[in-house]
């Protein structure tokens, strides 16, 4: 491989340990390259789908390649489902490998890799591909959730920005404590708070747990009735986004029919500016999955605060 082109920008996704992992391993590569550290940014992707893109040299990782994207001295680094081919910009595209393991391997290209390296990019691999038949998946979903309860920004900021630090981090025994009593009991509340938004796809509410894991449980259990089970979450206030979950594959259709996206199996949307209540998030979601046989539109919802801390 070639050198790659000196970023003026660090550009990764903001919400989870493959975006933050990822971004801070380009970010410690570019300055084993050129001596300096280039300035990280994390976008949600609603608002880097709106982003201009202004700069003449960038490094992206764990977003989806666009052919906006597709230009001189641009690297993109991502695991996700795309159409674009690029011609001008340089991608490092696996759909089975973490957007962390692709951004570690160039690391390691480079001479940059460490044993700790090696097994918190194991474990984040792990995590967000969500392998649940290796020995390690809980605590590798115990490291992706300490980004998911404190924060992208407060995480970099608690390790300084050296992904080394993520590994074995204190706050790692608050997180086993919340999976261990959390998860069961929300599980267990969650199983029976399923509503229908179509024959397929049911909406979970939740109140406690990591919900990620709470959606696959419910999906794996032999008297589910839906192949693709959804959770709200409000964001900024003032608007939703669904996270989409599935374990054939069903999940990406449904979140395309949302305008959204992600991988086969994990997916998510954000719903109009427009849909400010959870009613009327249920509503817009059943017109929008029943195109032909909605369903009476008179059931609604006055649980508003049960997603306000639901996990995408």
């Amino acid at each position: 491989m070639g050198l790659l082109p000196k970023p003026e920008i660090i550009i990764t996704h903001d919400g989870d340990l493959d975006g933050l992992l990822s971004g801070m391993l380009l970010q410690k590569l570019s300055a084993t390259l050129y001596g300096e550290e280039v300035r990280l940014l994390a976008y949600q992707t609603h608002a880097w789908h709106s982003r201009c893109l202004r700069e003449s040299s960038a490094w992206v990782s764990d977003l989806a390649f666009e052919e906006r994207m597709d230009r001189i001295n641009w690297v993109v680094v991502d695991h996700h489902i795309t159409t674009a081919k690029p011609t001008k910009a340089r991608l490092v595209h696996d759909l089975g490998k973490s957007a962390c393991l692709l951004a570690y391997e160039l690391c390691r290209e480079h001479g940059l890799e460490s044993e700790t390296l090696d097994r918190l990019v194991h474990l984040a691999n792990v995590g967000d591909l969500f392998l649940q038949d290796d020995p390690e998946f809980e605590l590798a979903n115990d490291h992706g959730t300490l980004v998911k309860t404190y924060g992208f920004w407060n995480m970099y900021s608690l390790v300084n920005g050296d992904p080394e630090k993520l590994l074995d981090h204190p706050l790692l025994e608050v997180m086993r404590v919340k999976r261990e009593v959390e998860d069961p009991m929300g599980l267990n509340w969650s199983r029976q708070n399923i509503q229908q938004i179509s024959p397929k796809v049911g909406l979970v509410k939740t109140v406690v747990g990591n919900s990620n894991v709470i959606l696959h449980r419910l999906l794996g259990e032999s008297d589910s009735s839906h192949r693709v089970l959804l959770t709200l979450n409000r964001i900024g206030g003032n608007q939703f986004m669904v996270s989409l979950r599935s374990s054939d594959g069903e999940a990406l259709p449904v979140a395309k029919q949302l305008q959204g996206g992600g991988h086969p199996n994990a997916a998510g949307a954000a719903l109009p500016k427009s849909v400010q209540r959870v009613a009327d998030a249920v509503e817009y979601l059943k017109k929008a999955l029943n195109p032909i046989d909605q369903e009476d539109s008179s059931a609604k919802l006055n649980t508003e605060s049960l997603f306000e801390n639901v996990e995408i």
